[in-house]
């Protein structure tokens, strides 16, 4: 069968964030219950210019450095914050990107799910030989937004991670073994009058887990690996991350489940790299399972080459799957050039207030603006159409 993977990655942050403890404490709430109870530090607040085409534009821009836009053969975008309700974001993509005529785009919709949905199709694209010799790439971008004051408050986040898919995977090959785990449940839903989503809290947590021990016994039944223990074999294991005390509980669930009586033991080795990002950018929906991808190879000391890894992707409503991959020589090296750290320490803090204030600007009637200085902006709407601006 065709190798296929993860060649390159992009990861696109907004320019501003939330310090968590400055939020507890305006909201009267022990700083402990955000960065230990949920495991955050910071929150991406996205500003009026920034939605998730202009993420999505930016992180891609970084996957396809040196790479020529006319070898896409197919672009997809995994999100459940679009901006039209007919137009995908990937279309906006072609045109900021200059992707050409020949490119298939399509966006694919299943709330946090939606990124792995992308990714499955373009691997399938690329081992069936539909490519010919063409590569992908899937952008997971989303703006995640509860409202202020609100229970989901605290887990809000914004960002984009690009994956180029494709026969040449320098970071991470995938293994074509998936197990999958797919119900219709009720724990988390945005109607279309929505501008932010509901979530019944208690209920997707249990849903999420349990779908975390049926993902897996569903990879295990199509070969992935026998009972006990077979988790050991992975150096690293990337879990969906709303936030990141939600991969603490499914370590659990997955060890427990293995047979394992003590899971927070090969929770240090095995996941916690993995939330270094994820911890300082908040909620991703989409793109949160792949930006703990590339926080392991970013931040973890080991040398990873040709150790196993899992993936883990949770989506409400509700569909999940488990997969695995093979770190590349040089992977790390590769997205360590990145200095992903370096791009979140570049960001600038904002107080609450100025928090609240983003938060409540319309930004979809807002008039056009002038060009912003980012490479990518969203200037505002001009007779019903969205206006983007490419520097």
């Amino acid at each position: 069968m065709l190798n296929a993977g993860i060649e390159a990655l992009g990861v696109a942050v907004p320019d501003t964030y939330l310090d968590m403890t400055e939020l507890a404490r305006a909201r009267d709430v022990d700083p402990a219950k955000f960065s230990d109870g949920l495991g955050v530090q910071q929150m991406a607040v996205a500003a009026p210019h920034e939605d998730t085409v202009t993420l999505a534009a930016s992180a891609a821009r970084m996957a396809l450095d040196g790479v020529d836009a006319n070898e896409i053969g197919l672009c997809i975008v995994g999100t459940e914050t679009a901006v039209d309700h007919s137009k995908p974001v990937a279309s906006f993509l072609q045109g900021l990107l200059g992707l050409p005529s020949h490119c298939r785009v399509f966006e694919t919709k299943h709330a946090c799910y939606g990124g792995t949905a992308g990714l499955m199709i373009a691997l399938d694209w690329l081992r069936s030989g539909s490519s010919r010799g063409r590569k992908a790439l899937v952008v997971c971008s989303d703006i995640a937004r509860y409202g202020v004051r609100t229970a989901g408050e605290p887990t809000q986040g914004a960002g984009a991670v690009a994956l180029l898919v494709s026969d040449d995977p320098k970071l991470v090959a995938l293994s074509p073994n998936v197990g999958t785990c797919s119900r219709d449940v009720m724990d988390f839903w945005r109607p279309l009058y929505r501008k932010d989503a509901i979530v019944d809290g208690q209920y997707s947590l249990t849903c999420y887990l349990e779908a975390v021990q049926q993902a897996y016994l569903a990879w295990q039944v199509q070969g992935g690996g026998v009972k006990p223990y077979a988790s050991d074999r992975f150096s690293a294991i990337c879990y969906h991350v709303p936030f990141p005390k939600m991969a603490f509980k499914a370590h659990g669930a997955l060890r427990t489940f293995d047979g394992d009586a003590t899971p927070s033991k090969s929770f240090e080795w095995q996941v916690k790299s993995g939330l270094e990002l994820p911890r300082r950018v908040g909620n991703v929906y989409t793109g949160s399972l792949y930006l703990s991808l590339a926080s392991v190879l970013a931040c973890d000391a080991r040398d990873l080459s040709g150790s196993e890894l899992a993936l883990f992707s949770y989506g409400s409503g509700s569909c999940a799957e488990f997969f695995t991959g093979r770190v590349t020589s040089g992977a790390q090296a590769r997205v360590r050039a990145l200095a992903l750290p370096k791009l979140l320490d570049a960001r600038r803090r904002i107080s609450v207030a100025e928090y609240e204030r983003t938060l409540a600007v319309a930004v979809d009637e807002r008039p056009v603006a002038q060009e912003p200085s980012r490479a990518f902006g969203f200037l505002g709407v001009e007779q019903d159409r969205r206006v983007y601006a490419r520097s």
